[in-house]
Formats: structure tokens, sequence, C-alpha cells
């Protein structure tokens, strides 16, 4: 009798789990499409106490975006962000992979330097990777958590280090790592990207100090995939090139140790060179032109 109730908790258990999981791969599904998008985001609370301190402006954007689904497998979903400037003009925009209780990770330290970082597998267990990369593919920041589903919400919340952003590389150097909240939130109108960022400065030997706080808001608005069709032609013809260079950064990172990255290299930063590749360029070239951007 203990034994049939012990295995019969079990089998509850086991599709508890299944259950949990199918859900939160719809929820991961729910944001590949066609979307109309608003970026914000603006400082909010400064520590920074100097007379001269000047805070970023508020920024607000807008955009038209496609998010391909890119690899479809049982514990990996691969989302890769494109950006519809005119129906000539695609950029390919940023990354998110998500992977199911994976326990090996890269946490940024400031200055093109990632640590390797090994979690205890019971630490995961049912938790989701996202990965975020540039738009080169190089690594920019991941953390694993829980997708939550209550109350007919469905949302997925972290903490990790980045990278300055794109929006405030040219406007300051008092900061050299971005503490970001992300929050993942389905809605009924497409997804929203919440976030409480934190902007901080870390010294050589590890000491930190906090410069201010930052609020961003992304919301996604779904709309008809026809909108998006210039973006969809373009992954058509791009896709090899991409599928190679992911390839090859997939083969750095599984190298599982500290990863050191050079800012550019010939005076530019590794997207331009990219950037300007023709679709059939070879893989032993994109494997070359990474090559030179990898210090360690």
């Amino acid at each position: 009798m203990k034994i049939a109730l012990i295995t019969a908790l079990a089998m509850l258990s086991g599709h508890a789990v299944r259950a949990q999981k199918t859900e939160d791969i719809k929820a991961i599904k729910s944001m590949c499409g066609c979307y109309e998008v608003e970026f914000n985001f603006a400082e909010t609370f400064r520590h920074n106490k100097s007379a001269d301190y000047k805070p970023s402006p508020d920024k607000y954007d807008y955009g038209l975006e496609w998010v391909e689904l890119v690899d479809d497998s049982p514990n990996k979903l691969v989302l890769q962000h494109l950006l519809i400037v005119s129906d000539t003009t695609i950029v390919k925009h940023w990354r998110q992979d998500w992977e199911y209780e994976n326990n090996r990770l890269y946490d940024f330290e400031g200055d093109s330097n990632w640590k390797f970082l090994t979690l205890p597998k019971a630490s995961v267990k049912g938790q989701w990777t996202q990965r975020v990369f540039q738009v080169d593919d190089s690594p920019r920041y991941e953390a694993s958590a829980t997708w939550v589903h209550v109350d007919g919400r469905h949302f997925w919340t972290s903490t990790a280090n980045a990278p300055l952003p794109r929006r405030e590389h040219t406007i300051r150097s008092d900061y050299n790592i971005l503490r970001r909240t992300n929050t993942h939130e389905i809605t009924p109108f497409g997804w929203t990207h919440d976030q409480d960022n934190v902007k901080i400065h870390r010294e050589s030997n590890g000491q930190e100090s906090v410069i201010a706080e930052e609020k961003g808001f992304d919301r996604y608005r779904k709309v008809d995939d026809s909108k998006c069709k210039a973006a969809q032609n373009y992954w058509k013809k791009y896709a090899q090139l991409w599928k190679n260079v992911r390839a090859k950064w997939q083969a750095v990172l599984d190298r599982n140790h500290n990863l050191v990255l050079e800012a550019t290299v010939d005076g530019q930063p590794l997207f331009m060179h990219l950037f300007d590749l023709a679709p059939d360029t070879p893989k032993s070239e994109t494997d070359k032109v990474i090559d030179s951007f990898v210090k360690y």
C-alpha cells in the first residue's frame, strides 16, 4: 500500500512538471511573430551626489519587429529579433535563447569580461535560462528563473549583470555594469519587457558603487505577420550566415571557462565586421572574424 501511494504521488508530481513545462514553452513561443514595439527608459533614483552629475535623458523609441523562432527543441528555444527600418533595410537585432534546467552561466564582470559559473543542478530544477545576445551574437547577459503561471498571468523574472546598452555607450563612462532585473510577461495584446536596472561602477578589486537606477518598459503589440514580410524575406536570405555565426559562438561558449573579448578589431566593433558580409560568406571566414575578437 505504501509503495503504491509513493508511486501515485511520483506520477502526479511528474504530470505537474510536464504540465508546467508545456505552459512555459507556450509562453516563450508566444513572443514570436510581428510586433509594433515601444521602447521607454528613464533614470529614476540618483545615487551619485556630485553637483555636476548629469543623468541620462529619457529615451523613447518605436519600431516594427519580427521575432523568428530559429530553434525549436524540447529543452531549447531560440528567438531572433529583426528590426524593420524600411522594406529594404532590416537590422538583425538582439537574440534570446531559452534553455531548460541549464546550470552553466556566464556572468558579466565589466570591461568585456565574462566569468563562467556552474550552479548546483538542484538550484535550477524546473527553471529556464534566458541568454541574451548582442546583434553580432556575442554574449550580453543571462540568468535562470522559473516561469510563473498564476491568476491568469504568465511571467518570468530574473536579475543579471550586463554591459552598457548601446543607447548609453556614447554618453556614459561613469559606470561599467548594468544590473538588470528583467520581467517578461505575456499579455492579451502581446508581451512586455519590464526592466528595473541599476547602474554600477565596479572597481578592479570587485568593489561596487551604485551610480543611479533606471526604469525600462518595452511593449510588444502583436500585429498581422504580413506587416513583417520584409524581415521574413531577409531571414530566408541570411539565415545560413547567422547560423554559422551562432555555431561559432556556441563552440566558444562550450569551452566553459572565463571569456574576454576585444572591444574593436581594426578600429571596428564586431557587428560592423559581420554586417558587411554577403549572405553566402563561408563559415571559415565568419569563424576567423569571431576568433579575432576572442582574447581568452
